[in-house]
């Protein structure tokens, strides 16, 4: 007796959500995170390989996940506030995204983020001091100036950030703004 023939498994991926035929929706949330080398930088714990992972969390999470998620990307892009990491610059862009997005729940707090950005001057200022943390091979004074210019090349969003309903945004966008000297 001939059993009945077993069927090749599908090499098609099938992770990948595809849009329904019509006219394409809204630009793609976080456009352009697939195409940053993460696993080549690092963040405070190493590889930065999660920040994508993080990202998303934030962007598409309840409150509360998206919070503990922006709490765990704080503490690898900019530790304690004040210190950031080589994978700090190539984040802001996404950080900026987010600020903007009604539907993203801790927007405050990502625009508190991107202020403590603003202000890091943790390892020029220690540089000034140990000039030779210049010679490094990983510098992390070049680190922190293209976080900083991260930070400011997307400053255009101030304006739209600052006419928000919402007291807690607009707060964080003055002081965000006052650190960008806007």
């Amino acid at each position: 007796m001939r059993s009945a023939p077993t069927p090749e498994p599908s090499i098609q991926r099938t992770d990948r959500q595809t849009q329904p035929p019509g006219p394409p929706r809204g630009p793609v949330l976080l456009a352009g995170l697939d195409g940053v080398p993460w696993s080549d930088i690092q963040d405070s714990s190493g590889s930065a390989a999660a920040i994508p992972r993080l990202l998303r969390k934030v962007a598409r999470g309840d409150a509360e996940t998206a919070r503990a998620a922006l709490d765990d990307l704080r503490k690898r892009i900019c530790q304690y506030g004040f210190v950031v990491e080589q994978a700090t610059a190539a984040t802001v862009p996404f950080l900026w995204e987010l600020a903007q997005r009604p539907q993203v729940s801790c927007r405050a707090q990502i625009i508190q983020l991107l202020k403590n950005i603003a202000d890091a001057r943790q390892w020029e200022t220690t540089a000034t001091v140990y000039p030779k943390l210049l010679n490094h091979r990983e510098n992390p004074v070049a680190w922190e100036r293209a976080a900083r210019q991260a930070v400011r090349a997307r400053r255009d969003g101030l304006e739209r950030l600052l006419a928000e309903d919402d007291s807690e945004i607009t707060r964080a966008t003055t002081e965000l703004a006052r650190t960008l000297g806007e």
